[in-house]
């Protein structure tokens, strides 16, 4: 564990300018320095890295962070690989502090278990180059699918003897634990007998985002019946099958390169396909594809290609996975090989030329693949092809981009010769009804007559929403905190004089006698770490909350803190004098303060009158006065804060 004074020691040292600077080319602007983002394609730099916060935002992608979380997302480092990165290169020595026994307990657990998979890979890989027996099975079978010896050593092939308990007793015979063996499932226990998993098989390691082996694929090559083709590691503290695809690790940078991620059924499929040059593969390593597999694609590209072999019938019952995909706002594209092929068949027998040619053109959208395949079977039948018609809405209802669902409806309704209109109704029904699942205690007739655009804005826009209000309160604090305002003041002698008062203060001291709280929790827990910051007088700049531990504090201070606008220098270049907002910012700050309150004052004035109708539709008459009283209160409160802020109300 590395000690939180080195933490800050690393923090404190490492530029951003300068760690970004290694990986994108950035120039001066103004105060910040820009570049093109190095995570999503683009030609205009949209990167801005501020020197002065120490912090960097992408303003076409959104990705946003400080020096660490840089490293983190564009090498895929964990939060302690990224700070030892860093002290490495500010030449940092860390000294890793003593942990609990419990922490040592959980950490030894796993690193045993990540121990005992090394190990095994290399005895695995040295039985298929080095043993007669995996030279003639193993290396045979892995040449014979027109693998080079480069790629299988890079993919860590091996082979495991054809014997009950070779490995076992190698591993034991080396010190390794039974219990880490039974644990990692290369070695089963049952009633005191132990054998190897993967015996007879070659193997096929899988690895975990930073490379390390996790866990085993094995496939037979001897035609027994009562023996399963291919045999998986199972579930242990280091291998979560449904987190894990195969390949992803030799993968992930050629994803981020192509903005695309091949998706195929196995292992050879990757292999195939990375060694013929189409490194951006991966598969799903032996389970349905999952939600948590998805998002695992997303970190690295919203783009993926499916790719299967010649059986519709087996495409159609991958529908479900791919409906998953949709729902995660991701585009999925389909590419199916001729019958008979699959990806590692086409490749050995194609060159990577025609592959790529082959990829390209056979790339269709999945929901027009999709209607295509279903069209097949409802020929001349009306019923099977209404059914038809609402399985697709249904798939269109999975996408959470409103103007992609419209384009999907305008192309269906072309295809399945069905008015735009109809699908569109169809559409908004679905719309509702997840809407009504999801917000169940919104009133129903919140969502009666609203077509999709209007539901989802109803749904979607809180009547009392303070978050704008909110976040410019939070905004002014985190960036001009630290400045000092005027307030005129009359001396012991009735002179007028200028008083200095902290940003900080002033706002806390204000917020605080009218008990206001923040609804949005980010703002809130900014807040609050302000608050203590203040009272404590502790000295502190902008990286105490963009480096903060809590990440909904750290991600939410880098977006207040950084602006896609920067002011040029107007004065010098064209003599024209710009008024900036800290020049004005006793205005700036008194207008945010009374904005927020004006619509937390607007908030209670909906509610009393809500109040109001409810006492008189149940008789509750003596109650009535009392609301009409604050209701009065209130309106006047209202028309003070619109008079002070220059608005006019009629109301």
């Amino acid at each position: 564990m590395i000690p939180r004074d080195t933490i800050q020691t690393i923090i404190e040292t490492a530029r951003v300018e300068e760690v970004i600077s290694d990986f994108v080319t950035l120039r001066k602007r103004g105060v910040n320095m820009i570049g093109l983002c190095p995570f999503h394609n683009e030609k205009t730099p949209s990167f801005t890295v501020s020197p002065a916060k120490g912090i960097y935002k992408c303003f076409g992608c959104g990705k946003a962070g400080n020096s660490v979380n840089f490293v983190m997302e564009h090498e895929h480092y964990t939060y302690p690989e990224a700070l030892k990165f860093l002290a490495k290169k500010y030449n940092i020595e860390i000294e890793e502090e003593e942990q609990t026994p419990e922490q040592i307990q959980e950490l030894n657990e796993k690193e045993s278990l990540f121990a005992v998979s090394a190990f095994a890979q290399k005895y695995f890989t040295d039985q298929l180059f080095n043993s007669e027996e995996g030279k003639s099975i193993g290396l045979s079978y892995f040449k014979n699918r027109d693998l080079r010896e480069h790629t299988i050593e890079q993919f860590q092939l091996g082979y495991s003897p054809d014997s009950w308990d070779a490995f076992t007793k190698h591993a034991l015979k080396n010190g390794y634990k039974t219990e880490y063996m039974v644990k990692s499932g290369l070695t089963i226990d049952k009633n005191g007998n132990k054998f190897d998993r993967f015996s007879a098989r070659v193997i096929f390691p899988i690895h975990n985002l930073s490379g390390r082996v996790i866990g085993f694929g094995g496939r037979i090559l001897k035609s027994e019946e009562k023996k399963a083709k291919y045999v998986n590691s199972p579930e242990s503290d280091i291998y979560s099958k449904s987190q894990v695809l195969y390949g992803i690790y030799f993968a992930k940078n050629a994803i981020i390169k192509k903005d695309n991620c091949y998706l195929v059924e196995g292992y050879t499929d990757v292999i195939s396909l990375f060694q013929a040059g189409f490194e951006n593969v991966v598969a799903s390593s032996g389970t349905s594809l999952t939600t948590d597999q998805i998002r695992l694609i997303k970190r690295y590209t919203p783009n993926i290609t499916i790719l299967y072999d010649g059986d519709e019938a087996g495409l159609k019952a991958s529908f479900r996975g791919i409906d998953m995909i949709l729902e995660q706002g991701m585009n999925v594209k389909i590419v199916m090989f001729p019958k008979g092929e699959d990806p590692d068949s086409y490749v050995r027998s194609h060159r990577s030329i025609e592959v790529e040619e082959f990829l390209t053109a056979g790339s269709k959208d999945f929901i027009q693949f999709k209607t295509d395949i279903l069209l097949k079977e409802t020929k001349n039948d009306p019923v099977k092809r209404a059914g038809l018609i609402k399985e697709i809405v249904q798939t269109i209802a999975l996408i959470p981009d409103q103007i992609i669902r419209s384009v999907y409806v305008k192309e269906c309704s072309v295809k399945m010769d069905m008015a735009e209109q109809i699908l569109m109704n169809e559409l908004n029904k679905l719309i509702r009804k997840k809407f009504r699942h999801n917000f169940k205690e919104i009133p129903d007739e919140i969502f009666d007559n609203f077509s999709e655009p209007q539901l989802e804005k109803k749904v979607e826009i809180d009547v009392f929403d303070t978050s704008y209000q909110e976040k410019d309160v939070i905004r002014l604090l985190l960036n001009y905190g630290q400045d000092e305002i005027l307030f005129e003041q009359n001396d012991e002698n009735s002179k007028p004089i200028q008083i200095p008062v902290k940003v900080s203060k002033f706002i806390i001291n204000d917020l605080e006698v009218d008990n206001i709280k923040f609804k949005n929790e980010n703002y809130q827990k900014i807040y609050e770490e302000y608050v203590k910051l203040v009272e404590e007088e502790n000295v502190y700049d902008s990286k105490y909350f963009t480096y903060n531990i809590n990440k909904g504090i750290s991600k939410n201070s880098i977006n207040l803190l950084t602006s896609p606008y920067e002011l040029d220098d107007w004065e010098n270049k064209k003599n024209i004098i710009v008024v900036t907002e800290k020049q004005k910012l006793k205005i700036a700050i008194l207008g945010a303060l009374l904005s927020l309150k004006g619509k937390i004052i607007e908030q209670l004035i909906t509610e009393n009158q809500q109040k109001l109708k409810q006492a008189e539709l149940e008789e509750r008459y003596e109650e009535i006065p009392e609301m009409l009283k604050r209701q009065q209160d209130l309106k006047t409160i209202s028309k003070d804060i619109n008079k002070q802020l220059g608005r006019v109300i009629t109301r």
